[in-house]
């Protein structure tokens, strides 16, 4: 994922959630809407979020320094962790706690066009916004289903706002039966079980973005298509003979390590072991554009020897 085409989507939704955001607290107090009061802190929280990972983005630039040799670029797995966390506390449990406050002490809402009005209003904000973020995912996740995309994206910006806008959305059109379900009946409990529906949608979103970006925290190799590109371009077959072993780490996503013990021929000199790691760097570097940092050890390949046949009782 480019860094420009994760910033776009970020902003618009960013956007869209702050201007949301008032208009949901508006109406909160006009109608009393535990469920605006939910949506209203769901969308604070979403804002909040995105400012993290614009935050993030821009924490991971910094150059590499003494103490950080590999540079920063985990730092928008870190902010993408928080933004999981923000979304579980502040959106997922708050809103649980307001439904279960309402349909505890359920009363009528007041001035019930407010809470239509601003959620109308809001899914309109909300779907262009998710069509954004669909635009720019669609740039790259190419062959790949939604749930690979949001698996395998090495990027964490973009499936975050993916999820958060489709929660966003999802959270609305619950808000919107609450709401419309209690001024039908004048029952204010309906609004309670809109509230505490939104809720468990975010916690389960949550926990979604906490997994996925966990595995990043905790170190991915490159997809099985950049692994085979790399293996091919290691091995010429005259002074790289094979691939030994070979790891793979992704730094940041758009910073990839390679690291393998390669076979070259047992009679070359120094000189030439020296050329053909320079070659096969450069292969590697011209195949797969993110991987910066490549460490090759040569080595004389030595076949295990065949393990003796056992004797026969």
């Amino acid at each position: 994922m480019s860094a420009s085409g994760g910033s776009k989507a970020i902003i618009a939704a960013l956007g869209a959630n702050l201007a949301i955001a008032v208009g949901k607290f508006v109406a909160f107090i006009f109608s009393g809407s535990s469920s605006m009061l939910a949506e209203g802190v769901h969308s604070l929280a979403d804002s909040g979020n995105q400012a993290l990972l614009l935050l993030g983005g821009k924490k991971a630039k910094r150059a590499a320094s003494e103490e950080h040799p590999f540079g920063y670029g985990r730092e928008r797995y870190i902010y993408g962790f928080l933004v999981s966390i923000v979304l579980f506390t502040i959106g997922g449990v708050f809103a649980l706690y307001e439904g279960y406050e309402k349909i505890k002490h359920p009363h009528e809402l007041n001035d019930w066009y407010w809470p239509v009005g601003v959620l109308v209003f809001a899914i309109i904000a909300e779907t262009l916004s998710f069509r954004t973020a669909i635009k720019e995912s669609n740039e790259v996740r190419g062959k790949l289903s939604w749930s690979q995309f949001v698996r395998r994206a090495k990027a964490p910006e973009l499936p975050i706002v993916l999820l958060e806008d489709l929660g966003a959305l999802v959270g609305l059109i619950l808000a919107l039966f609450g709401v419309g379900a209690a001024i039908a009946t004048g029952n204010g409990v309906w609004d309670g079980v809109g509230t505490l529906c939104i809720g468990v949608l975010l916690v389960v979103i949550a926990i979604v973005l906490a997994a996925e970006t966990k595995s990043l925290l905790l170190g991915e190799a490159a997809d099985p298509a950049e692994r085979e590109k790399i293996r091919a371009a290691l091995v010429d077959g005259d002074s790289v003979t094979r691939i030994i072993h070979m790891r793979t780490l992704h730094l940041g996503p758009e910073e990839l390590l390679v690291a393998a013990k390669i076979a070259v021929q047992h009679d070359d000199s120094a000189a030439d072991v020296a050329r053909a790691i320079d070659a096969a760097e450069e292969r590697i570097r011209t195949s797969v554009s993110s991987a910066r940092v490549i460490y090759l050890e040569p080595d004389v390949y030595r076949p295990e020897p065949a393990a003796a046949p056992t004797a026969e009782a």
